[in-house]
């Protein structure tokens, strides 16, 4: 019958389907920069990891890639984290397939960046809508399912979100209300045994915004920088909660 799996295949997808694991993850924006090397540290430290991007054939790319050396421990959710229902859904999926959710690295996010009297409409909801919105989605998606199993949302902010610059209005606006929501949610959900907090990057060296990285961008934070973090904020004692981490780069260039 078309469509069937033959003996090799359904052992194989069997196989895949019963690995057992004790943490998993969902990383926003997970197909690139900051977000993948979130995700490939996650793997390496033992976790199942959920990976969202919007362009599906990139994530699948990077998920087949990353299921090489972590067979069964890695899924695809592609969606728009502007979509709330997108997200809900996605968390019902990595719950299905895994059993349970333990952190939520909220990543995604865009860089427009111009003069307030020249921004567009569409350049600011689009802006807003990602950063600030799409994590508030991501923590209200993944909220009941972490509640009561000592669970972690680490939302990625930037110094952005204290320090305003010229250009910066729609970046700046998404930025600080996503350190302000954050903290807010931080006291929200704590009483369920929640933890939340912020990690604010300075400058990183992504393609971010479609930059190319060079080795000028050496004496940037590194993107394995961020997730060797996000380990360490997993990693502290659950009655610790560092609610802010603010990152810079040690010897920034001068001039």
């Amino acid at each position: 019958m078309q469509g069937s799996l033959d003996n090799d295949d359904a052992s194989a997808v069997l196989e895949k389907s019963s690995v057992e694991v004790s943490k998993v993850a969902l990383v926003t924006g997970a197909s690139r920069g900051i977000g993948l090397a979130v995700a490939e540290a996650l793997l390496n430290d033992g976790f199942a990891v959920a990976l969202n991007g919007r362009d599906e054939a990139r994530l699948a790319g990077v998920v087949s890639r990353l299921e090489e050396s972590h067979p069964g421990k890695t899924l695809a959710v592609a969606f728009d984290v502007a979509s709330l229902a997108a997200q809900q859904a996605a968390v019902a999926q990595v719950v299905e397939r895994f059993g349970r959710l333990d952190l939520v690295v909220a990543n995604a996010g865009v860089g427009t960046y111009g003069r307030v009297d020249e921004l567009t409409e569409e350049t600011w909801k689009r802006v807003i809508d990602t950063n600030l919105t799409g994590a508030f989605f991501t923590v209200k998606s993944a909220a009941p399912a972490l509640k009561g199993s000592a669970g972690m949302i680490i939302t990625i902010g930037s110094l952005a979100g204290v320090n305003f610059f010229a250009g910066g209005a729609a970046y700046n606006a998404s930025k600080f209300g996503l350190v302000g929501f954050s903290q807010a949610a931080m006291l929200d959900l704590r009483e369920h045994g929640v933890r939340v907090t912020t990690i604010m990057p300075g400058s990183v060296a992504t393609g971010f915004n479609d930059r190319t990285v060079t080795e000028a961008d050496a004496w940037k934070i590194q993107p394995q920088d961020i997730a060797e973090t996000v380990l360490y904020l997993y990693r502290m004692p659950a009655r610790t909660l560092p609610s802010k981490v603010e990152i810079r780069p040690s010897r920034p260039p001068r001039g």
